[in-house]
This record gives structure tokens, C-alpha cells and sequence, in this order.
């Protein structure tokens, strides 16, 4: 499948189709505490891995950071998003996250959300491997993923859970418990310094009016209603996050490079 276009058949490209602007598993509150745990200055130099639509970066840019890259794979979703930044200190590169084309250990903060997830195991380490290496010592690396529980989940329900959501999002999403995404972390040299987590709600009413407002959230109810191919889609999508809402939630981890 090309990357140069947008795929709605996925169901976080979908979701923005219907005007979504949020499309994090712990949502706005989430984010936001990820964004200020990461203390980001006018002295930083910042590195946001698939930025997507630019929910993220517009709150990392309001920090006015001293330099801010964009990875972002998708051709069309790093021209839409380029569109949006002028200052010349912040640009958007089409690039992969594991092969960003950074210079080593020249940014001091790299964020990631809901990114990882949809990778499979090795190349979430690839991925985590890249952030190291375009990390100062001493810099942080923050994510924000979907997340699996209890921490001792049964291996059956894990792989239950994993299929049916790759099945009804189109995507190879494969969550991990806390355990897991830490480990991860610390295997490819980082030092977990904070752990935040938030129920899995995307696609629950009360999750969209606080991430999205009231306006907003009846224009995306109106183009969901009058586009019933998209709604069949995101019910499917809907019904699969309350079939194991018990098992699905969502973390935001700061790690640090060791000095």
C-alpha cells in the first residue's frame, strides 16, 4: 500500500475524515499531561514522530520551542501539515519514523502518540532505537500508545484483543501492557522517568465532547449520520472498543537517554 495518500479505509484517517481532531486513546487530557511532563522550552529542540493532522504539534508549537521536526510518512499528511508552519525553524519532513534522516544526538525531546501501537513488535524497537539516537544525552522521549490490562493479561484475551482490532481498523494495531512498553523502553537504553494512564474512550460520547467541544462534536455526529458506509464503519470500530474496554486503556511514559 502507498504511503503518498491518505487511506480512510484506517480507522484513525477515517475518523479525521469526519472532522475528528483528536485521535489519541487517552485523548486530549492525556496529551496534554504528556506535552507538560515534557517541560518543552524556547530552548528545546523538538522532534515529533507521525504527526498526523497536527493535533500534537500545535500544542508543541504554542511552547515555542527553539526547533520543532515533524516525521511524518504520509506524503499527503506531511503537505497538509507543512501548509500550516511557517516559522523557518519548523518543518515537516516525509520521512519513516525509524529512518528520520536526523542527525545523532542533535534534539533534546522527541514525542510519539498512538504510533507505535500500529507497528508490530520489532519495529516498534526500531522505531524507540531512532528516538535514542537523535536524543542528547540526557533528553526525553515521550509516547502515548494504547495500552493493554491487567499487566498480567491472559495470552488468549491479548491475542483476542489484537486481532479484532487490526480486523475493524485496518491497521496491524498491536497494544502492549505497561510492563511491556516500559521494557521496550528500557532495552534500548532508556530510564523510565514518569507513567501516566487514562481509560481507552475514543469513541465514547463524553471522551469526544471533552476532546472536541460541543460544536465540533455535532459536526462530526452530522458527517458520521450522512455518510453511512463511514458509520457502519466506525459503529463496527465502537462495538470492538466496548467488547474489551476491560482489557484496553491507554499510557503516556516519559523516558530519558541515559547521560
Amino acid at each position: 500500500m502507498s504511503n503518498k495518500t491518505i487511506n480512510t479505509e484506517q480507522g484513525h484517517w477515517l475518523l479525521a475524515k469526519m472532522g475528528k481532531k483528536v485521535l489519541r486513546p487517552g485523548g486530549k487530557e492525556l496529551t496534554l499531561k504528556l506535552v507538560n511532563g515534557l517541560k518543552i522550552n524556547h530552548e528545546d529542540s523538538v522532534v515529533e514522530f507521525a504527526p498526523g493532522m497536527g493535533f500534537t504539534a500545535s500544542l508543541l508549537l504554542e511552547k515555542r520551542p527553539k526547533t520543532y521536526t515533524g516525521v511524518e510518512l504520509n506524503e499527503e499528511a506531511a503537505g497538509l501539515l507543512q501548509q500550516k508552519i511557517h516559522a523557518k525553524a519548523y518543518t515537516i519532513v516525509n520521512r519513516s519514523a525509524a529512518d528520520s534522516g536526523i542527525e545523532s544526538a542533535s534534539v533534546n525531546k522527541v514525542i510519539g502518540e498512538a504510533m507505535l501501537t500500529m507497528q508490530p513488535d520489532h519495529r516498534k524497537s526500531e522505531i524507540i532505537r531512532e528516538a535514542y539516537r537523535v536524543l542528547q544525552p540526557g533528553g526525553y522521549y515521550g509516547i502515548h500508545e494504547l495500552g493493554l490490562a491487567p499487566d498480567h493479561i491472559d495470552p488468549e484475551i491479548k491475542k483476542d484483543v489484537q486481532q479484532n482490532l487490526a480486523k475493524v481498523i485496518k491497521v496491524n494495531a498491536r497494544p502492549l501492557t505497561i510492563s511491556e512498553w516500559c521494557s521496550l523502553l528500557e532495552d534500548e537504553g532508556f530510564k523510565i522517568k514518569a507513567v501516566e494512564e487514562n481509560p481507552m474512550e475514543l469513541l465514547k460520547l463524553k471522551r469526544i465532547l471533552a476532546d472536541e467541544g460541543f460544536f465540533r462534536t455535532l459536526k462530526i455526529c452530522f458527517n458520521i449520520l450522512t455518510h453511512p458506509k463511514a458509520k457502519k464503519k466506525i459503529l463496527e470500530m465502537r462495538d470492538t472498543f466496548n467488547k474489551y474496554e476491560d482489557h484496553l486503556t491507554s499510557f503516556a511514559i516519559i523516558a530519558e537517554k541515559k547521560a
